[in-house]
């Protein structure tokens, strides 16, 4: 056809011109089709795994290892929760699954399709206290336990800052060990024995002690580097790297703490995804990865980086200064495993957390309806927020709000109007607030976002975790940063805001945003839906 179009167009008497032109149409056809075949070959050579956050730093030993047996791998990095959802949805695009543990592969729906799992390694989610605290709470050389912690949070003694329950491993597994073991450690946890009072009531208690939540791992370390906290829940991996670096800097080690009554404790299991049958050399390249991830030379990387080889410690002849006792760390004690409950009890036990026992959040949303949002704009606006906001559509991705949360909307243009804060279970009125929104007028996120905190501030610390989340489309050309800057640092604020980018929104002013009040931007450019629901994580 193309051919038939230049003969139609090239002047008939100009032959040479015509000869060339059809020539280098040809050379291009055919390098596109030997491209396309190449391509295509390379791609079928790629082994793709999806893979759990905490397992990053394993990616050029993986990466190297396949190399040198002849083939490419791709990873793609999800938090585990993430992982489960999207494998649930499609596990296709994947030939491995690398997660931190293996509770999350049996709460899969299509569970028959994971095969040939397998434990790589072991880390622990533990509490870390900057080491004067814990020596002031009377932890440091002490046999402690779950309860021991719940009540120096109940005596106001310890606060600290975790990962998201709904969506990282740490965060889910820190809660099923505290929710075992303030039930008794019994032999099996049951649905019955969550609706106990007393259980009810001391995990709520323990909520209270969280100032900051993160919807990400490696971001909970940003905030407690620019935020004033002394305690936080993470891998013990992540700890001790993260104690190095402290100690490089002169800063006071986190000191680890390990609850006698029980961890959770994660394998890191990878298993094939068996999407094909008939696909043996699928099958081989994933032996051989497992079985390279499994070596005495791989044990010894990871157990360099802070990784045990077993449930009761590391190999003999591992690097000990690794795993530093000053820091609360004990090689030689055998770890009690907490028991994960059935994959019903411990969905029912996460919709708890989100309906009852979190410690509530007051969030103020403040929408950009200045009059670059005319449009598509809006109706994007209003559609996100709807899904946000449907206690039926939330809840499919564990995003709803409870009746103790509050939530406050602040529209803004070149001024801003705050509409009454609502209940959580009130959600009805706010999306009918939202979907007869109109835009028009310039754009003012400064006044507006010192509004926000204004209202925020009122409430008490413990009893609402605090959060603004900020949606704009465009730069802000009414107000100044400097007034947000001197009202913030001025009342000594402790309060995120989160930004969403949409459309040619001013990413350089919400990063300044951000980095004042320990926030982070999300982009919304491309999917706003989920950058809300991104952000819902981080509250």
């Amino acid at each position: 056809m193309i051919l038939y179009l230049v003969d139609r167009r090239c002047d008939m008497n100009n032959k040479s011109l015509k000869s060339f032109i059809r020539i280098m149409i040809m050379f291009v056809l055919i390098f596109v089709i030997i491209s396309s075949c190449f391509n295509g070959s390379k791609k079928k050579n790629v082994f793709r795994i999806i893979a759990s956050t905490s397992t990053r730093n394993m990616e050029s030993s993986i990466k190297k290892f396949a190399k040198d047996e002849g083939f490419s791998v791709d990873i793609d990095y999800y938090g585990d929760l993430e992982i489960v959802d999207i494998l649930n949805e499609n596990a296709s695009d994947y030939d491995a699954v690398w997660i931190s543990n293996s509770i999350w592969l049996y709460n899969l729906e299509n569970s028959n399709i994971i095969t040939d799992s397998k434990s790589i390694i072991i880390d622990p989610v533990v509490l870390g206290i900057e080491k004067s605290k814990a020596i002031e709470l009377g932890y440091v050389d002490k046999d402690i336990y779950n309860k021991d912690i719940l009540e120096s949070v109940r005596n106001g003694d310890l606060k600290y800052i975790m990962s998201s329950v709904t969506k990282t491993n740490t965060g889910a597994t820190t809660y099923l060990n505290f929710l075992n073991s303030l039930a008794g450690n019994p032999e099996v946890l049951t649905s019955e024995m969550l609706n106990n009072d007393t259980l009810l009531n001391d995990l709520k208690d323990l909520f209270k002690g969280v100032e900051r939540v993160s919807g990400d791992e490696d971001y909970l370390l940003e905030i407690y580097d620019n935020g004033n906290y002394n305690a936080m829940f993470n891998y013990e991996s992540t700890l001790i790297n993260y104690n190095k670096k402290r100690v490089s800097k002169g800063l006071e080690p986190l000191y680890l703490v390990y609850p006698k009554d029980g961890v959770a404790i994660n394998d890191m299991p990878i298993a094939y995804i068996n999407n094909d049958l008939n696909d043996t050399k699928k099958k081989e390249k994933f032996t051989k990865l497992q079985e390279y991830l499994r070596s005495d030379e791989m044990i010894s990387r990871m157990e360099s980086l802070g990784y045990r080889s077993w449930y009761g410690g590391i190999k003999e002849d591992t690097d000990k200064s690794v795993f530093n006792p000053d820091w609360g760390i004990d090689t030689t004690k055998y770890l009690k495993d907490m028991k994960f409950p059935s994959k019903k009890v411990m969905s029912e036990a996460i919709n708890l957390y989100i309906e009852k026992l979190r410690k509530p959040t007051h969030v103020v949303f403040c929408l950009d309806v200045s009059g670059s949002m005319y449009g598509e704009g809006l109706d994007t606006l209003k559609d996100a927020m709807n899904y946000i906001l449907n206690y039926e559509t939330a809840s499919k991705d564990k995003l709803q709000f409870s009746d103790t949360d509050k939530i406050t909307i602040i529209t803004f243009d070149d001024t801003y109007k705050v509409y009454d804060t609502k209940l959580g279970n009130d959600t009805e009125s706010v999306i009918s607030i939202i979907n007869l929104l109109d835009v028009g007028g310039a754009t003012n996120i400064y006044d507006t976002s010192v509004e926000a905190l204004e209202i925020l501030d009122k409430d008490d610390s413990n009893e609402y975790t605090k959060t603004v989340i900020l949606m704009t489309d465009g730069m802000s050309n009414v107000g100044s940063f400097y007034d947000l800057e001197s009202y913030y640092k001025k009342n000594k604020l402790d309060i995120p805001i989160y930004s969403i980018t949409f459309g040619d929104s001013s990413e350089y002013q919400l990063r300044e945003i951000a980095l004042l009040t320990n926030g982070k931007v999300f982009d919304g450019k491309h999917n706003l839906k989920s950058a809300f629901k991104e952000v819902r994580s981080y509250n």
